[in-house]
C-alpha cells in the first residue's frame, strides 16, 4: 500500500510502510526533531520493529519532490499504531480488537500541508484491510489545531479524559503541564466518518435523520493563546488554570454520557469542542 500527493506547497509527498531499520532511525529522530524528548520518552528502534512484526503499523512521509528517492533522509513524517483489544463486560462477553495510534509527527518544515491527516488515512486504509473497525488515540485538548483534525476533519469522537496520562514528559509543546490527555475513538467504517471524510452532508435531507440531528448540548472553549501560554514560563499559570477547569468540564459531562461530536475555531482563533449525544446512524451536527 502506498500513496503519492501534491501538497498545498508543491511538494510531491510519498506514503508508505516503513522499510528497514535506516528507515525506523529516521522515525526515531523524527521525535526528537518535533518534541524535544529526551532519552527516557524517545520511542525506540526496536520498539516500531516490533509493531511491525505484530500487526501494527510503522507508515512514513517522503518528499520525493523534483524526482527524489524515498530514502530515509528524506522521511518528513510518521505514523506508529499498536494492536490492541478493549475489555467487554458481561459473562461471555468477546474483547474486542482495535489498533492504537501511539505516534503521529510531522517535521516542522512540513507542516500545514496535509500530511497529518493523509497519514491518518493511510492508517485508515491499512487497519480496514486488516479488519480492524476501530481504532483509538490520545491527544492534548489544549492543542487547537490537533484537536480540529481528529474531531472535524477525521470524525473520531470523545468519551474519555485521562489527567496526567502520561506522567511528567520532557516534550518542550507539554510546556511543564501535567499531560492530560483525551482519547479519540475512529469507527472508522461509521457513517459520521464515511460522510466527513467523503465532505457530504452529515444529514441527507427529508429523510429520518434530518429529524435525528444531534444537537450540540454543552461547549468548552481553548482559548486561542494557549500556545503562547504554554510555552511562556510567565503565563504558564494560566495555562494550568484553563487545563484545570476543562479537565473538570470534560469529566462531567463524559460522566453524563455526553461525548465530543463537533470541534470548531471561532473568529479569534479560539477552539471550540462541541459536546452532546452520540449514537450512529446520527453523524454531527450541520457542517458548513
Amino acid at each position: 500500500m502506498s500513496t503519492t500527493f501534491v501538497t498545498p506547497q508543491a511538494r510531491t509527498v510519498l506514503i508508505r510502510a516503513c522499510q528497514g531499520f535506516e528507515e525506523l532511525d529516521a522515525c526515531v529522530q523524527v521525535q526528537v526533531d518535533v518534541w524535544g524528548y529526551s532519552d527516557g520518552d524517545v520511542i525506540p528502534r526496536r520498539v516500531f520493529t516490533v509493531t511491525q512484526k505484530i500487526g501494527g503499523q510503522v507508515l512514513a512521509a517522503f518528499d520525493v519532490s523534483d524526482g527524489t528517492d524515498d530514502t530515509s533522509e528524506n522521511l518528513v513524517g510518521f505514523a506508529m499504531a499498536l494492536p490492541a483489544v478493549r475489555p467487554q463486560s458481561g459473562p461471555g462477553a468477546t474483547p474486542e480488537p482495535y489498533l492504537h495510534s501511539h505516534m503521529l509527527a510531522v517535521r516542522p518544515e512540513f507542516r500545514n500541508a496535509g500530511i497529518g491527516r493523509r497519514l491518518k488515512l493511510a492508517q485508515r486504509e491499512d487497519a480496514l484491510a486488516k479488519g480492524f473497525q476501530l481504532m483509538e488515540w490520545t491527544f492534548d485538548p489544549l492543542e487547537i489545531k490537533n484537536s480540529f483534525l481528529n474531531i472535524h476533519r477525521l470524525g473520531a469522537i470523545v468519551r474519555r479524559y485521562t489527567s496526567n496520562f502520561y506522567g511528567v514528559s520532557s516534550s518542550r509543546l507539554q510546556g511543564g503541564l501535567p499531560t492530560d490527555r483525551l482519547h479519540a475513538e475512529w469507527w472508522m467504517q461509521s457513517e459520521r466518518v464515511e460522510a466527513i471524510l467523503s465532505d457530504a452532508p452529515t444529514v441527507k435531507p427529508n429523510t429520518e435523520q434530518a429529524n435525528q440531528i444531534v444537537t450540540i448540548q454543552e461547549t468548552i472553549t481553548v482559548p486561542h493563546e494557549i500556545g503562547k501560554w504554554k510555552s511562556s514560563v510567565e503565563n504558564q499559570d494560566r495555562a494550568l488554570a484553563v487545563q484545570s477547569e476543562n479537565r473538570q468540564r470534560f469529566e462531567k459531562a463524559f460522566a453524563r454520557g455526553l461525548a465530543v461530536i463537533d470541534f470548531r475555531t471561532d473568529a479569534e482563533g479560539n477552539g471550540i469542542f462541541g459536546l452532546g449525544h452520540w449514537q450512529e446512524p446520527v453523524f454531527s451536527i450541520p457542517r458548513d
